[in-house]
């Protein structure tokens, strides 16, 4: 047997470079790297042999690295994906909580952080932790519940076996998800003689698992004779590559379709069928239609809470969801009729199995109704008063490109833009809203950026989310990765100073202005933006905002707009309950009168149907 011997850093790094998609490219694109003692000589030295082969890049923050990686792989709906690694102790924590937004989003991505001494011999090392009752912990195992597939790496010839588990998890459309190899810090450096054929390309081909023939009977029966079926595209859609399908289909059997944050673009806004979104930030069309309908159709979604209403939203007492899912977890969700298979194979094998049916027209005057107060909302104010994120949102969509791709994360804008942004390209809408982790957006873009670089990235994001995590706007302008920015101030954490009070409660500790300080916040968003290179200035109106975009696309380098906004208002129009406790006991009376709202609403979750 030909071996070659390699250090196990160097040996990862080669096996890496050598795995393929199913259209013959790198299923990994690279790593992104922030070197520290704990993977510095080791795997620096490995990625740094291997140059253009396997790129390298640096990021200013882990989670920040980590959450452009995520967001490649979903731009480019699971396809690809990148490695990222880091240093032990503070720099692989970093990595936690895009660990739980990538399993939360079932992306993949390749975690590798370095590990403490296999050998035990230096112990403690600097940044070990030390559990009192257990030898074998590490901040590391921190990961575990984290990750689709983890492993502590403490031999050389352990890759031999873990590498393929990893990608194997990665590229597993059901199981897919992060993977967090643990690379102990002297075992990266240690040689050893690796199989030659280890190396060899591999194509690693998605599976498209067809559905079994009774459940795909039994859904299509229960399509045939539903009279108001609905369906809900999610994420799925996009990672099955089934938005043709999807609109084919819906075409053929004349069904409308609402769409979740993560499945928002699945079809054109325009198209007749499609009602736009659904649920807590639905459209009033698309809510309308869930409320009464007997059969929803759920196509590659998980149903979280936002989705569902939290299971107040369907109303109908004879309904039934169908649920089209590749993994079984998600299929039998709220007794749904399961269907476990790829979303436009089963697409494919229901209009075979439907023919001809057409279900009932809905009422021809929602969607359109739907589309006056969109546009009512998002066009230009005539008055003074600070804009809302809805004139905002309205003002970035007039002035960009209509392939461009808009990307945001947290707060109340993802719940304005899945009502109110016009999607007309699939994968244009670009929402983290499984984790809803503030700080992605703009570390997103970046990644969003290097999946699509022929087109326009426009990050929405809010000065709370801005002030968590803005550093790899710096990155992008090193790597000449253009991002636009809206940075909307509102002076706080609005959205929750707007549940604040709805549950009755004070506005508290949210606003900048009434939370607890010695000194009033000012914070000049533009000038710290042009700190780190980018383009920028502050705009006061609109009108503003419109001509500071087409100075920020004409520009070579990322550009931040900076508008201030008012906190408090939302578009009225659309949404559903969610299910947020209120407190039982209170000194306030508003609370006591949110409570009692809470109870009535309560009544109409179907929790266990």
């Amino acid at each position: 047997m030909k071996t070659i011997r390699l250090t196990a850093a160097q040996a990862l790094v080669r096996y890496c470079a050598a795995q393929l998609n199913e259209d013959g490219v790198p299923f990994l694109a690279g790593a992104w790297a922030i070197f520290g003692h704990g993977n510095v000589a080791g795997m620096g030295e490995a990625l740094h042999a291997a140059g253009d082969a396997f790129p390298t890049w640096r990021a200013h923050n882990e989670q920040g690295m980590a959450n452009a990686a995520i967001a490649y792989a979903k731009a480019l709906n699971r396809k690809r994906a990148m490695m990222v690694t880091t240093s032990i102790g503070p720099g692989a924590l970093n990595l936690v909580t895009s660990c739980a937004l990538a399993h939360v989003n079932r992306l993949p991505v390749l975690f590798v952080p370095g590990d403490v001494f296999a050998n035990r011999a230096p112990d403690p090392v600097l940044q070990q932790l030390e559990d009192f009752g257990d030898g074998t912990v590490s901040v590391n195992d921190a990961f575990r519940p984290l990750s689709r597939y983890f492993d502590r790496i403490m031999r050389p010839e352990q890759l031999l076996t873990a590498l393929p588990r990893a990608f194997a998890t990665m590229t597993d459309p059901a199981d897919c998800g992060p993977v967090t190899l643990a690379f102990c810090q002297d075992v990266q450096a240690e040689a050893c003689d690796y199989p030659a054929a280890f190396f060899a390309p591999k194509e690693w081909h998605r599976r498209r698992p067809r559905p079994g023939l009774r459940e795909i009977k039994v859904a299509a029966d229960a399509i045939r004779g539903a009279k108001r079926p609905l369906i809900i595209a999610g994420g799925g859609v996009h990672y099955a590559e089934a938005a043709a399908a999807l609109t084919s289909f819906a075409e053929k059997h004349n069904i409308p379709v609402g769409e979740t944050q993560a499945g928002k673009s699945a079809m054109p806004w325009d198209h007749p069928l499609n009602l736009g979104s659904v649920g807590v930030t639905g459209s009033s069309a698309t809510n309308a239609v869930a409320e009464a309908a007997d059969v929803v159709i759920g196509l590659g979604t998980r149903l979280q809470d936002f989705t569902t209403g939290s299971w107040a939203l369907f109303r109908n007492e004879d309904r039934r969801i169908v649920s089209i899912n590749v993994a079984p977890y998600d299929t039998h969700k709220h007794n749904a009729l399961p269907v476990v298979a790829d979303a436009r194979l089963a697409l494919e094998e229901l209009t075979a199995l439907l023919g001809g049916h057409r279900a009932p027209d809905i009422d021809a005057g929602l969607k359109p109704g739907w589309i006056e107060a969109v546009d009512e909302v998002t066009a230009a104010p005539t008055g003074n008063a600070k804009p809302t994120d809805m004139q905002v949102i309205g003002a970035v969509q007039r002035g960009v490109a209509e392939d461009a791709i808009v990307v945001c994360a947290a707060g109340g804008l993802p719940g304005e833009l899945h009502k109110l942004w016009k999607a007309a390209r699939a994968n244009g809408y670009h929402l983290e809203y499984g984790f809803s982790t503030m700080g992605y957006e703009i570390a997103g873009g970046l990644g969003v950026k290097m999946a699509h670089p022929d087109r326009e990235v426009v990050v929405m994001v809010g000065d709370g989310s801005y002030m968590m995590l803005n550093s790899e706007l710096a990155t992008s302008v090193m790597l000449g990765q253009k991002i636009i920015v809206v940075l909307l101030d509102n002076r706080g954490y609005g959205c929750i100073n707007r549940l604040q009070i709805a549950c009755g409660g004070a506005s508290f500790n949210n606003l900048i202005d009434t939370a607890r300080h010695v000194v009033p916040s000012s914070i000049d968003f533009a000038a710290h933006a042009a700190a780190m290179g980018a383009g920028s200035e502050k705009v006061g109106s609109i009108a503003e905002l419109e001509a500071a975009l087409g100075r920020a696309r004409e520009s070579d380098k990322s550009y931040v707009v900076v508008i201030d906004t008012d906190p408090m208002p939302t578009t009225d129009a659309g949404g559903a309950w969610w299910d947020v406790a209120v407190p039982e006991v209170s000194d306030r009376e508003e609370v006591r009168a949110a409570r009692a709202r809470y109870e009535t609403a309560r009544d109409l979750q179907r929790v266990a149907d």
